[in-house]
């Protein structure tokens, strides 16, 4: 195939990147590829420690796309293998462990969701099990000797649990030089990765010339806020979009993100070119259009991302009837029942939430209401004998139907 312009690949590659390290073996790397005509493996791991991707994921993935649409290698490392030791980045304690079986059940999603923003026919898909569970101590060893503990006490995570006297396990150290190895195996040209993954993107540049390896350009990429506007969106921080959230609940959450992350979130998880957005911000400064309403595009744009014009708009229509006219939304989830129910029982097996705990916490919250009254009794039965709205939160609502 033939490359584009050095130059284009440049604007293209820089455009909302954070950081390119080192910029000028970039530039070199390109101008080798383009003279032989030969693609760069570009590599992005993504660890399944939890079943679903969020669109702060997207950020990276789209960069990966840009990567693919430029005629590149791009591999997509699923770490089934790094997950059971545990991502320690921004972590002020040991992460839990899991085990393989629970990775290997996360990750059956994962290409799935990604195939919504890349190609996944164009995508070499690995899992970092079947090369880092072949590693003997031996070779083990072999790896640690090339480091030391003063270069992993510079990561800054570590280096401030080492002053205030947390504890670090030494299973955490082998975290990043697992992602590191990962490099040297399939020998990636550039990696990928947000901020918080700048020590571990550098480190496999290390590794890799410890293996005479032409070493990988490390190229970060902005975290974004979740929609609490403060965190970095996380389902440990409970602010999170998930790529799996239903229409309704996607188009929500992002109505509910503070207005000052607006231009950021098109920037960065949408498809909107840089020209539009730029007018955008103007509009919104000049206050030619209102905050409310640049909001509604967004969540129109971001929910036909992962599904479509027709379900955005869907999705707009359930809100309003939600929110401003204080209705029920259309296609509720319903269920019938031949004997009371106890609350609890009824809403987990409809599965609108993961457990016990979580539904008896909104009740005590006063977030569960029943035909529009509030519950706060949480050995409340549902009436076998009439139809009954079930509103959890302020975006779930169920239908309780009697078997007739």
């Amino acid at each position: 195939m033939s490359f584009i312009d050095i130059s284009k690949q440049i604007d293209l590659i820089m455009s909302n990147t954070d950081e390119v390290l080192p910029e000028d073996e970039l530039i070199k790397k390109l101008e080798k590829s383009k003279k032989n005509n030969i693609p760069l493996n570009v590599k992005l791991g993504c660890d399944p420690s939890r079943p679903d991707l969020h669109i702060g994921h997207s950020v990276v993935l789209n960069k990966l796309k840009q990567f693919q649409e430029l005629g590149h290698n791009v591999i997509l490392v699923i770490g089934d293998f790094t997950a059971m030791i545990g991502d320690p980045t921004g972590q002020n304690k040991t992460r839990p462990q899991i085990d393989i079986q629970e990775t290997k059940k996360n990750s059956k999603t994962y290409i799935e969701q990604v195939s919504k923003i890349i190609d996944i026919d164009k995508t070499r898909i690995v899992y970092n099990s079947s090369w880092l569970k072949e590693l003997d101590l031996g070779k083990v060893i072999s790896l640690l000797s090339k480091f030391t503990l003063a270069q992993f006490l510079e990561r800054d995570d570590f280096n401030k649990r080492y002053k205030s006297g947390k504890p670090i396990s030494l299973h955490e150290f082998m975290y990043p030089l697992a992602q590191a190895y990962d490099s040297v195996y399939l020998r990636s040209d550039i990696e990928i990765g947000g901020t918080d993954q700048k020590f571990n993107l550098l480190l496999a540049r290390d590794l890799q010339k410890e293996f005479d390896i032409e070493p990988q350009i490390s190229l970060t990429l902005p975290l974004i806020e979740g929609t609490d506007g403060i965190n970095k969106m996380s389902k440990s921080y409970d602010n999170y979009i998930a790529f799996n959230d239903s229409p309704e609940n996607m188009y929500g959450k992002v109505l509910s993100i503070p207005d000052e992350l607006m231009i950021k979130y098109y920037s960065l998880v949408t498809n909107i070119s840089y020209k539009e957005i730029k007018d955008y911000e103007f509009n919104l400064k000049s206050e030619k259009v209102t905050p409310r309403d640049l909001k509604r595009k967004l969540a129109r744009e971001i929910v036909s991302i992962y599904y479509d014009d027709k379900l955005s708009s869907y999705a707009e229509e359930n809100f309003d009837k939600i929110f401003v006219k204080k209705s029920i939304p259309d296609n509720i989830p319903e269920i019938h029942i031949d004997s009371n129910v106890r609350i609890v029982e009824l809403v987990k097996n409809a599965k609108l939430v993961e457990s016990n705990s979580e539904i008896r916490r909104l009740i005590k919250q006063g977030a569960v209401k029943i035909n529009n009254k509030s519950v706060d009794d949480i050995n409340y039965s549902v009436s076998c004998d009439v139809e009954t709205i079930i509103k959890i939160g302020k975006r779930k609502f169920l239908k309780v139907n009697p078997n007739s």
